[in-house]
């Protein structure tokens, strides 16, 4: 390979090295028309036990004719072939190119056997992800740059849903393997209506497929024909759902997949009650839709928000059940999520926002911007719920430094890279989550409100500059993103030591005006002992606790 060939191979590499565990992420998606601002929206939280949270920036590079890609799996690291390089590839911040190309993803695996693990297969969803925002200029081009590369070069992961979108349009695109018998995928396509909201989480989603709809619905030639062959279908062609073909529902993805997408559609659209026998695995129950039209137009924080969801006000809610009781109404779980009492199996619930998260993002999306403005992603570290999106602008040229690749990694800690500090917050209000996160929100939303009410003056200024200067102007959303970025880590140290001090050793430091309070000698003042909830403590009125009771001595 030629220098530049060695240099790209060199990104290419750090990204893989990322090693994703895929297996547990959610995205949320909406059309144009059923959003407040006419934007696209694609949400993802990229949630793994092995992930080192960093944002990516991959520079748009002209390569030679003869120039080879190197190709590894995102997951590993492993080495898996090369391809070869295309004439240009487009400039790539997260999961958004300078097109305002979305590509996101989450694993569901479907039927195991179908993975290739052959010789001949060397694509992996994530390389295909990246591959496509950097040859993209709309999500069809995606989806079709997707899909012939499987068909030429081998799909070697197993089965996945990907969120495909650019300012006008959003799929969904499902795709599994041929398990080694013939090269390639089958595969379908789902462009979401611009009216409506859809969402995946670890489990496929698309059951009837309307194959006479050319305008919105693309898929494999062979996507009902191979599972025949496999034995998988033997209906009427109009019969045939790719979910329960590819994908059979269980316990697990009913409950700890499809209920979070559930929980998305319950939160906008009144009635999905009606998909609960659905979701908690009833024979003959109706299928949940792939998407709906919600009952008010969604902005970017409302999806800002809605990662953050842990099923409150639900059935499902988490800062209700026994898991949350005894622990300030924490609305988190450790692993193993399954557990056996007497001789029954339980399971914890599974929600969007969840602790092992590397990075989080929501992608915005808009046509009635020049792209190097209309393209931001909303991008955070670590748990959604505790994180702060901060504004990346597709056309930036730089990362935040506390946000780059190599700034710490998940076995050296480092103060000043963000997804340390976020995690020292928020592994603080796991303990005691009922106290500490007030104190989070308050920090949080102020940094997100900000940052909300700067964008019509800094995109107005950006477009711009862009009519007469377009370096100056992408130079200038690169200032912002990264300054933005740089202040909310400090402001996250900040908060970091100022929890640490407050709640020391179970207490609760007495503050006014936002100083910790003093006596008149200047010592500090007597903390206040906020105990637990009384829930808490009626479970001690039990006879194994009587050892605990307050009696009087005998006289």
């Amino acid at each position: 390979m030629n220098a530049k060939s060695i240099i790209y191979s060199v990104a290419a590499a750090a990204v893989a090295m990322m090693g994703v565990d895929a297996m547990a992420c959610t995205n949320l998606l909406a059309g144009k028309n059923a959003t407040i601002d006419g934007s696209t929206f694609i949400s993802y939280a990229a949630d793994s036990h092995t992930l080192y949270g960093d944002l990516q920036y991959l520079p748009a590079a002209d390569h030679k004719a003869g120039e080879m890609r190197e190709i590894r799996d995102w997951d590993t690291g492993k080495h898996l072939g090369y391809i070869p390089e295309v004439a240009h590839t487009y400039a790539v911040v997260g999961n958004i190119n300078e097109h305002q190309v979305t590509v996101a993803e989450s694993t569901f695996g479907g039927r195991h056997e179908l993975a290739d693990t052959t010789k001949n297969a060397i694509i992996d969803y994530g390389s295909l992800m990246y591959l496509a925002l950097q040859r993209s200029r709309t999500a069809r081009e995606a989806i079709k740059v997707m899909t012939d590369l499987v068909a030429q070069y081998g799909y070697c992961s197993e089965g996945e849903s990907f969120s495909i979108g650019d300012p006008n349009e959003v799929w969904v695109m499902e795709m599994v393997g041929k398990a080694g018998k013939e090269k390639g995928a089958v595969w379908v396509a789902i462009r979401i209506p611009d009216d409506c909201i859809s969402a995946h989480a670890n489990q496929s989603r698309i059951y009837r497929i309307p194959m006479k709809d050319k305008e919105n619905c693309m898929y494999s030639k062979d996507v009902i024909s191979f599972a025949r062959k496999m034995g998988y279908f033997n209906g009427k062609d109009a019969d045939f759902e790719f979910s329960r073909a590819y994908s059979p529902a269980d316990f697990g993805t009913l409950r700890g997949c499809d209920a979070r997408a559930w929980s998305y559609f319950n939160r906008f659209k009144s009635g999905m009650d009606a998909y609960l026998p659905f979701i908690n695995g009833k024979k003959g129950a109706e299928v949940m839709p792939l998407y709906v039209k919600p009952d008010r137009k969604v902005s970017c924080c409302d999806i800002q928000n809605m990662m953050r969801d842990h099923f409150e006000g639900t059935p499902f809610d988490m800062t209700k059940d026994p898991g949350a009781k005894d622990h300030f109404d924490v609305p988190y779980r450790y692993r193993p999520m399954g557990f056996t009492v007497n001789g029954v199996k339980y399971s914890h619930e599974r929600a969007i926002a969840t602790q092992q998260t590397g990075f989080v993002f929501v992608s915005q999306m808009r046509n009635y911007l020049p792209n190097p403005v209309g393209g931001c992603i909303w991008f955070g570290v670590d748990d959604a719920n505790t994180a702060v999106f901060l504004p990346m602008y597709c056309s930036i040229t730089e990362v935040p430094e506390s946000y780059r690749q190599g700034k710490g990694d998940l076995y050296t800690f480092d103060f000043d890279a963000a997804f340390w500090v976020n995690n020292l917050v928020a592994n603080q209000a796991y303990n005691r989550y009922s106290l500490m996160i007030p104190d989070i929100r308050k920090v949080q939303g102020a940094i997100e409100d900000k940052c909300a009410s700067d964008q019509p003056a800094i995109e107005s200024h950006a477009v711009e500059l862009l009519k007469s200067n377009p370096k100056e102007a992408i130079q200038y959303l690169t200032n912002y993103s990264v300054n933005t970025a740089q202040n909310a880590t400090a402001r996250y140290q900040d908060l970091a030591k100022y929890l640490f001090v407050k709640y020391l050793d179970g207490n609760r430091k007495k503050e006014k005006d936002g100083k910790f309070l003093r006596n008149e000698a200047g010592t500090p003042e007597m903390p206040d002992f906020p105990g637990y909830s009384q829930d808490y403590y009626n479970d001690f009125a039990d006879p194994s606790c009587d050892h605990l009771k307050e009696v009087e001595p005998e006289k």
